[in-house]
């Protein structure tokens, strides 16, 4: 395996620890898919935690701008999934902090954990396993730039975006691997359905 993981490595690894299936299921907002990712399922592993935090950390240490931040650099999540990730990359990067939000009455985070506040023109990059609406991290975003932080970046070791896919205006995107799972809209456009394959109905 290169310094970098390639796309084939991230897949190897994530077919390898059953984090990436193929079949047919159902997600929580209604799509269907024949594929269905788990980033934490391969995060077990010390090793594969290890390698693709890793190699998240260095697509970030090329950006030169990025590499002058990281002793004031914090690492922030929306918990808990992309925590592992989190703390993977901010010990590659020897950043300064790591830190998360708490989900507020709409799933989406909504405050800090008691006793963490972000310093103002803080720089922070948010991390997660994987980008699929954005949503989560679009929240976390605004809710540091409302506390005074800088947003300097986005990252995640898979980024397989729904149709509605959020922009991350104005701040670079970094992933390792990108993956379109081939998402229909219902049952009704659903070739898998039609041709009566069990359905399976995932959490994320």
């Amino acid at each position: 395996m290169q310094l970098l993981p390639s796309q084939e490595d991230v897949t190897g690894i994530l077919r390898d620890t059953g984090a990436l299936r193929e079949g047919h299921f159902e997600y929580p907002n209604g799509l269907h898919s024949t594929q269905y990712l788990q980033v934490p399922l391969a995060m077990r592993y010390y090793q594969h935690a290890k390698t693709l935090s890793v190699g998240l950390s260095r697509l970030l240490r090329a950006n030169s701008e990025l590499r002058a931040m990281i002793p004031e650099l914090s690492i922030v999540s929306p918990a808990p999934g992309g925590l592992p990730v989190a703390f993977g990359v901010c010990e590659a990067l020897r950043a300064r902090q790591v830190y998360w939000a708490e989900d507020g009455p709409d799933g989406k985070p909504g405050r800090f954990r008691q006793y963490i506040q972000p310093d103002k023109g803080e720089p922070v990059v948010l991390v997660d396993d994987i980008i699929r609406s954005g949503g989560r991290l679009v929240a976390l975003r605004k809710l540091l730039e409302a506390a005074g932080a800088q947003v300097v970046a986005v990252a995640s070791i898979v980024y397989e975006p729904y149709p509605n896919v959020a922009n991350f205006e104005g701040v670079p995107l970094y992933y390792l691997a990108r993956m379109e799972a081939g998402y229909d809209a219902d049952a009704a456009s659903c070739e898998a359905c039609r041709n009566g394959i069990p359905l399976e109905k995932v959490r994320i």
